[in-house]
């Protein structure tokens, strides 16, 4: 049997302008950048991670900044919104700071607990949800513009929304392990190994809406965690008896990947904790420099011409 798939690794998404990206995940909310990398599948292109001090698994968005790319459709078959946990207490705080991109100013409550709505400068859907530090002692990245009692603990949830989710509710509760915990307002709620923090997927039914369109503001894909290499082959296999069309194993220099669609069309990925980000910086010099994976190397050159200029000094006015 399979050991149980952890909660969130980390939600990747796709970006428009890199600086305006780093600078609203940097400043405005006050996540580290720990990697600046690129698309190891499209190296013209950035890859860049935001998380806690370390990078820690759970923590981490990661976005693809394509400049001049079409705005993502929403629709079903997606990633509808990032929750995103802070303390108890907080969201007055996050109301303030984050007034010119809500996407309503009403604080609301969801499951027992308290939810501020907000977009970024791309129009990706992001959440604040208070967590206690009883459900969750993660600290977040405490030497930002952001005071550390408010400071972004890591990832909390993510909500799909599908067309029809009874497909994708077998595919959470009789492959991957998950549990489903209740249901409210035309949510179902289910939770990956109950107790740890960032452990929870949504599910709304939009029928009324078309497919979505993945592109500048859309969600690529949702990862969650592995413990390690053995455990990722076992999930392989399992997803490939379960015919799910998973993927060979992928290395990501950080982590180590396997992708396939749940039956609602939102991609998977199974990541992973280690190695982790401190294998080519060391933890004070996290995401300073270009790091690229040993095959593009040779590359460096043309691949640094073809970058967008990324000023990741936060000190700049």
């Amino acid at each position: 049997m399979s050991a149980q798939i952890g909660g969130l690794h980390h939600v990747t998404a796709i970006a428009g302008e890199a600086q305006r990206n780093f600078d609203f995940y940097t400043k405005t909310l006050g996540l580290r950048l720990v990697k600046k990398t690129v698309n190891f599948d499209d190296p013209a292109t950035y890859h860049l991670y935001y998380g806690d001090g370390l990078g820690n698994p759970g923590t981490l968005l990661t976005f693809f900044p394509w400049k001049g790319a079409p705005q993502g459709r929403k629709g079903t078959g997606e990633t509808e919104a990032t929750a995103l946990a802070v303390p108890a207490g907080s969201l007055e705080f996050w109301r303030e700071r984050l007034q010119p991109f809500l996407t309503s100013s009403e604080i609301t409550e969801r499951f027992g607990e308290r939810v501020l709505a907000f977009a970024d400068p791309d129009g990706m859907a992001l959440e604040i949800v208070e967590t206690s530090i009883e459900d969750d002692a993660r600290t977040g990245w405490t030497e930002s513009e952001v005071p550390s009692e408010y400071a972004i603990r890591g990832l909390h949830a993510v909500t799909l929304a599908l067309r029809d989710w009874e497909s994708t509710v077998r595919c959470l509760t009789g492959i991957l392990g998950f549990e489903e915990i209740g249901t409210e307002g035309g949510r179902r709620r289910f939770v990956t190994q109950p107790g740890v923090p960032g452990n929870v997927v949504d599910l709304v039914e939009r029928p009324d809406l078309p497919p979505s369109q993945t592109l500048v503001g859309s969600v690529h894909h949702v990862a969650f965690r592995l413990p390690d290499d053995a455990v990722q082959a076992d999930w392989q296999h399992k997803l490939l008896d379960a015919r799910l069309g998973v993927t060979e194993v992928r290395e990501r220099e950080y982590f180590r990947s396997i992708y396939f669609h749940e039956p609602g069309r939102v991609l998977f990925e199974l990541a992973t904790d280690a190695p982790g980000f401190a294998t080519d910086e060391t933890q004070d010099a996290l995401g300073t420099a270009l790091k690229l994976p040993p095959w593009l190397e040779a590359r460096r050159a043309s691949i640094e011409i073809a970058l967008p200029a990324l000023d990741t000094n936060l000190e700049r006015n």
